[in-house]
């Protein structure tokens, strides 16, 4: 079986005369398509010239006659114009190889500017699209194992985009930097989400800038811009702030002030001690508190945002925070502590009744990480 043709080939082919021993010159193209129409036609061509003194290759069949006789293809050189004899009949077959050329070099010129031409409409048609639905839908697809931090950043972006634009979509087609740099202004005076009042930060505006510009480079790469725009404009400068971290007498206050949610609580405590973060608690398994070869106990975590293992010491007042470990391995061991997209404000509640002015976030606890806490610090009394 013979394999289809990708494009136009055009070939000088005989065609014997019914009346006279000699043959028509033609030009024959296949495959050939018309515009709409996904059915091959075959287009033959005369050029109004004859031959008579063909040479035959008699190597190659062209096909057996009823009578048992066969009919030869012509012979043709290096180049595939068909031999004659005659020197007329010579110069009429390479006029025709001429005529081929010619058919060929507009065959492949049309299908070169056809896929140009779609190629420009595909382009098109994608520049008339939503960045700000695009934006949205790939938030799954770029972070599907990403925490539920990232995940609210993104999505509080794309509400940032929708009331930048009061509503109306951004066709890709109007995405320059002159936009970008409006859009840049809007993040740094944008409100701040929820039930808060006020406009976001400037570290948080740098936050949502970035992740703006990792939409624009991935749409970039999906062709739906020609130009990688996000590389065109900077960034928001990130302010920085110096880490905010518990004195020993702070944690002690903590230690000693009720906190209505246990959970997080000691969750917060035994970041302090550990160093692990939100996530790492979160999602820690019983089966990940494993005692080492000398006795001593340590947490095996793959952290998010690094993506390695990582040992993390675990003493006794750390393992007491745990509470009892159940029959389950599989059970987590803070089981139902808050998402760290909603944990600031019981957290916020907590640390005002202990008396504690500073400002402090559920990361700033693995700042407070250091061994002289443990000489100080009665967390026995908070399991007990």
């Amino acid at each position: 079986m013979k394999k289809a043709l990708p494009n136009t080939k055009v070939t000088v082919k005989l065609r014997r005369s019914n009346y006279k021993e000699e043959w028509y010159l033609i030009i024959e193209s296949y495959p050939v398509y018309k515009r709409g129409s996904k059915r091959a036609s075959r287009v033959v061509e005369s050029i109004n010239r004859t031959i008579s003194t063909p040479v035959w290759d008699k190597s190659s069949i062209a096909r057996i006659l009823p009578d048992g006789t066969f009919n030869y293809k012509p012979k043709r050189d290096l180049n595939g114009i068909i031999q004659c004899r005659s020197t007329i009949d010579q110069e009429a077959c390479i006029y025709a190889d001429n005529v081929r050329k010619l058919r060929q070099h507009e065959y492949d010129s049309a299908i070169l500017y056809t896929d140009k031409e779609n190629e420009i409409a595909a382009q098109n048609e994608r520049s008339e699209q939503d960045f700000i639905k695009y934006f949205n839908g790939i938030i799954s697809t770029r972070h599907p194992n990403s925490s539920d931090s990232i995940i609210v950043n993104w999505r509080r972006v794309g509400e940032l985009l929708k009331m930048y634009s009061q509503g109306q979509p951004i066709p890709f087609k109007t995405i320059s930097v002159k936009l970008l740099e409006d859009i840049k202004m809007f993040l740094l005076r944008a409100p701040m989400g929820g039930n808060k009042k006020g406009t976001i930060s400037q570290n948080t505006a740098s936050t949502y800038f970035s992740i703006l510009k990792a939409g624009l480079k991935q749409a970039f790469i999906d062709e739906y811009l020609t130009v990688d725009i996000s590389a065109k404009v900077k960034g928001i400068t990130n302010i920085e702030k110096p880490r905010v971290a518990l004195t020993m007498n702070e944690v002690q206050m903590l230690v000693d002030t009720p906190c209505k949610d246990d959970v997080l609580k000691r969750a917060f405590l035994f970041s302090i001690l550990t160093g692990l973060r939100h996530s790492d608690i979160q999602s820690l398994k019983w089966k990940q508190i494993q005692q080492t070869s000398k006795g001593t106990w340590q947490a095996v975590v793959v952290q998010q945002k690094t993506k390695r293992p990582d040992y993390k010491p675990v003493i006794q007042q750390a393992l007491q925070l745990c509470g009892i470990r159940p029959n389950d391995d599989e059970a987590l061991v803070f089981e139902g502590l808050t998402d760290a997209s909603w944990i600031s404000r019981p957290l916020k509640v907590w640390i005002e009744a202990s008396g504690i002015k500073k400002h402090i976030t559920f990361h700033s606890a693995r700042h407070s990480k250091s061994s002289f806490l443990l000489k100080t610090c009665n967390l026995q009394r908070l399991v007990s």
